[in-house]
């Protein structure tokens, strides 16, 4: 039978954090921390790798593409739509939230479906360049923001793309890459820094900006809004 002071120091540990998901707990955050609006691991990384403080709440929004939307704007809106979710409880943290497409011939390939449209998404991409383009929205509170999105709250939204180079990938190689499972949770099909760095001949831009996050433009934004010095 535990002790009774045993039992109160479980309470407290219960307390102290709040269950996102069976996977990702997540600590109370404190006033102007950053509030990172996505359960991406390698967004975590990077954040991580760059000395950057950070909680974890992910947003669950509808991430359809409107009819006729560009490329660019829609992963702009993602981007935004995210933040502003998971703004709405923490509103004098910062918070941040991004979007990653992959877009070759004016199409956006988003996470497959299932085994079969990621090995046709790998075909697309094989011999060829496409595009990466993440968006990158940041909440900022601000009581005396002039357009602010909720009151005493600033946001401001960016992109950055880059340029990747394929070679000519094979059929048994893009089998075994669907079968790895590696693809399935990735926009595109593919980890650059993964099982896919091997068919990358090239890229025009930033390397994390591929992998989720462009690090170079997430501490501008902190810096601008005040969270990094």
């Amino acid at each position: 039978m535990a002790l009774p002071w045993v039992t109160a120091l479980l309470r407290v540990r219960v307390l102290t954090y709040v269950e996102k998901d069976a996977i990702t707990p997540r600590m109370h955050p404190q006033n102007n921390s950053l509030i990172l609006a996505s359960s991406s691991p390698r967004r975590q990384e990077l954040l991580r790798q760059a000395g950057i403080v950070f909680h974890v709440h992910a947003a669950h929004i509808n991430e359809d593409q409107i009819a006729g939307e560009d490329p660019r704007e829609y992963a702009m809106r993602l981007s935004r739509e995210k933040a502003q979710a998971v703004a709405a409880h923490y509103p004098q943290s910062y918070v941040l939230g991004a979007d990653t497409i992959v877009v070759v011939d004016g199409e956006v390939l988003g996470k497959p479906k299932d085994h079969a449209d990621a090995a046709r998404m790998l075909r697309l991409l094989s011999a060829r360049s496409h595009e990466v383009t993440t968006a990158v929205s940041l909440i900022a509170p601000d009581a005396v923001a002039p357009s602010a999105v909720a009151p005493g709250t600033r946001m401001e939204t960016r992109a950055c793309t880059t340029k990747v180079y394929f070679r000519e990938l094979t059929q048994d190689e893009i089998q075994q890459y669907v079968a790895s499972g590696e693809p399935m949770d990735k926009a595109g099909a593919y980890a650059i820094q993964g099982g896919a760095a091997r068919w990358t001949d090239r890229i025009e831009g930033e390397w994390s900006n591929v992998v989720g996050l462009p690090l170079s433009l997430v501490k501008d934004l902190l810096r601008t809004n005040g969270l990094l010095k």
